[in-house]
Order: C-alpha cells, then structure tokens, then sequence
C-alpha cells in the first residue's frame, strides 16, 4: 500500500465516523421534541432527557473531530499560513503535529480509558429519579481519541509527501466551499451570471 492510499484510507475512516455520528442530530432533535411534548402536553417530563441530550451532544462533537482534521475544516490563524508556500506550510504543520497534537491526543487517548474502565468497574450512572448508564458514553472518549491520533498520523503522512513533492495531496471530495457558494447563488435574482461563476472560483482557492 503506497502512502497516497494510506492517507486516503484514513480520510475515509474519518468521513464515515463522521457522518455516522452526524445522524445523533436526528436523535437528538427526536428527544427535544418529544420531551417539550411530554413536559408541556402532558405534564410528564422525563428525569433522564437532559443527561442523555448531553452525552448525545458530546458524542457527536467528539466523532466530528477526525471528520473535520480529514478535511482540513478547524479554524486556523491563516494571515501568516496562507502566504507561505506548501514546503513551509507542511514543514510547519509537521513540526506542531508532533509537538502539541500527537502527544496532547494521545495523553487524552490514554486518559480517556482510564476514565471509562473506572466508570465500567462500577457501572456507573447518572444520579437522578430514572438513572441511566454512563460507561458506554465514556468508552466514546478513548474511541475518539483514537481515531483523531490516526488522522493526526495521517496528516503528519500528508506533511512528508508535501515536503517531499511541494504539492499537497489532494483531500477527499466532500461538502466543497465551492458546493455551498454554488447553492447558496443558484436562487439569487440579484446576483448575474458573471458574477455568480467569480463568485465559484474564488471560493475554490480557499484553504480550510
């Protein structure tokens, strides 16, 4: 398996943890809506909504995170990065990578199961009248941290084959800049043609 393929793997796993845990949205806005019937309709709130919408919450915030590091969609302080050319850019990305991103993800990997076998060894719960289960939402601790740490050894890959070539391996496609500015244009009556088509390609020469 060359590199290419190697970091590609990854990105993939990243995008599909990713949009798997997107749809705890769905869940999440099924749970509001029926608790707000529940509390208002029929006066019958439930003691456990609140700690599961916030273990749903923290779930999905935490698979979303190789997600975004597969894409290249954190926010970056980019009036310094954006001028500099890729060798410098992966030279600097690989530099931070090893010494804050690769240590700090892997001490919360560690300490994050640590965490969920002293929570398993007592089955923990949440404390109120209708307790639920808390082990298996801090097992998502350790699993996350696992898989940001593999996107994080991937894009430390992507530095090298940057420093390497001078150009960037290309990203997964998904949801582009591009995509979103085309749409968002699509029904404007105020906006000409020429303008929506500048418009596109200036939006496909932004870095994430």
């Amino acid at each position: 398996m060359n590199v290419q393929k190697l970091i590609h793997t990854a990105d993939h796993i990243s995008t599909w943890v990713g949009k798997a845990a997107a749809w705890l949205i769905v869940v999440l806005m099924l749970l509001v809506c029926a608790e707000v019937f529940k509390r208002y309709a029929l006066n019958a709130p439930t003691a456990w909504i609140y700690d599961a919408n916030n273990m749903l919450y923290g779930t999905l915030f935490m698979l979303g995170g190789a997600y975004a590091l597969a894409h290249d969609g954190h926010v970056r302080g980019d009036f310094f990065y954006g001028s500099l050319k890729p060798r410098t850019q992966a030279t600097l990305d690989f530099v931070l990578y090893l010494v804050f991103f690769i240590p700090g993800i892997a001490a919360l990997t560690w300490a994050g199961w640590t965490y969920f076998q002293d929570s398993l060894a007592i089955h923990e719960q949440t404390f109120n009248a209708d307790p639920i289960p808390v082990y298996p939402f801090k097992f998502i601790i350790p699993l996350a941290g696992s898989i940001v740490l593999m996107q994080g050894i991937s894009e430390m890959l992507r530095c090298l084959v940057c420093i390497r070539t001078g150009a960037w391996t290309p990203r997964l496609q998904d949801a582009e800049e591009s995509d979103v500015v085309a749409q968002q244009l699509a029904g404007s009556e105020y906006v000409d043609e020429e303008a929506k088509q500048l418009a596109i390609e200036k939006s496909k020469g932004m870095k994430g």
